[in-house]
């Protein structure tokens, strides 16, 4: 089956395909949910939770071709409340910044990418670290692919200016 046939599957009520669905999925919302909260246990706790609202919800979506990219969404929406309610608890610097896509041989970037905020982060991560192109990334978002670009090209700004040395601006 297609995943469109499995979502379509799953929104008449077949478990089986909705839990084929999420295994199709379980390695990238990690991979997502690491990145954005930097803790194991919240990560698997983000995923649970954007099962759960995926399932309590399926039958609200409308085009089974986009459940990929819904379910990021939820997680994504998931994650950003977390981070929210976290911060407001813990201060800034208690925060440990680790994760799969911050690379031993630079951790420049992944404290550059960390520091970003929450608006590019996510443009930065979707798009170079788990490889969706702009017009997915506008998709998952549901934002224009202008708006993608544009916070993409600031994004990659802010880096620069932060990874590069003084004065060494090119222009």
């Amino acid at each position: 089956m297609t995943p469109a046939e499995l979502t379509y599957a799953a929104q008449k009520g077949d478990a089986e395909a909705f839990a084929a669905l999420m295994e199709m999925h379980q390695s990238r919302l990690y991979r997502i949910a690491y990145a954005y909260l930097h803790n194991e246990g919240d990560a698997l706790e983000a995923i649970q939770e954007s099962t759960y609202r995926a399932y309590r919800n399926l039958k609200k979506l409308k085009e089974p071709a986009y459940f990929g990219t819904w379910l990021i969404r939820i997680l994504l929406n998931y994650c950003a409340d977390e981070r929210k309610h976290k911060h407001r608890f813990h201060p800034v610097s208690a925060v440990q910044e680790t994760g799969r896509w911050d690379r031993p041989e630079d951790p420049d970037l992944a404290a550059a990418v960390s520091a970003l905020e929450p608006d590019y982060k996510q443009i930065i991560i979707l798009s170079y670290f788990e490889g969706f192109s702009l017009t997915e990334v506008a998709d998952i978002l549901d934002i224009p692919a202008g708006t993608v670009k544009s916070r993409l090209h600031r994004a990659l700004g802010k880096l620069r200016d932060q990874l590069e040395p003084k004065g060494e601006h090119s222009s």
